[in-house]
């Protein structure tokens, strides 16, 4: 069955679609970023990041059968021998302590003439913490609240100065019931 197969397939037929992600991923390997349309940049990801994954393998392993066996492999998929050369010789240092997620893509605005959504995809360093936030100390976070805060309208202040001034007079009245229970006594 070919359930789950549809995927990626950008209006052009498999030998065109080989071709097109093969010189999408020769120009990321060459450049580390590259701008292309977003239907593009998500079928460039899972293509790029194999390549790069036999890249991996080839440089964690000793058998030089092996090393030329995903060579081979990526030539195959890459079709330029001098960004395969690139990618294992000198790119795959970068990706040796990642486990995964080698590119990021960022959406653009879209391109002017046709309206296509536009993305950069880009290589991404071992050492990259990603889009982590930078935490805050409690007291900064405290007052951004305060200050975000909106002010309160009329009618809120008048509901809440009655609730005040019912309060404050249901306290005398107790406060004067104990003074006459304190001179029974």
């Amino acid at each position: 069955m070919r359930h789950n197969k549809h995927r990626h397939q950008m209006g052009v037929k498999k030998e065109h679609r080989a071709s097109l992600m093969a010189s999408l991923a020769s120009a990321l390997f060459r450049h580390d970023r590259i701008e292309t349309t977003l239907g593009y940049a998500k079928a460039l990801r899972p293509f790029a990041e194999k390549v790069i994954t036999l890249a991996k393998k080839a440089a964690a392993t000793e058998d030089t059968a092996k090393k030329l066996h995903y060579r081979r492999n990526a030539l195959a998929k890459l079709r330029d021998v001098s960004a395969v050369h690139f990618l294992f010789a000198e790119k795959v240092s970068k990706f040796l302590n990642r486990q995964g997620g080698y590119t990021r893509i960022y959406k653009l605005v879209p391109r002017k003439g046709d309206a296509a959504d536009m993305a950069i995809i880009e290589l991404i360093e071992a050492d990259d913490q990603g889009y982590k936030a930078v935490e805050k100390p409690a007291e900064k976070a405290e007052e951004a609240v305060a200050e975000k805060k909106p002010a309160k309208k009329a009618a809120t202040k008048k509901a809440t100065a009655k609730k005040t001034a019912t309060k404050k007079a249901t306290k005398k009245v107790a406060s004067a019931e104990a003074e006459k229970a304190d001179e029974a006594k």
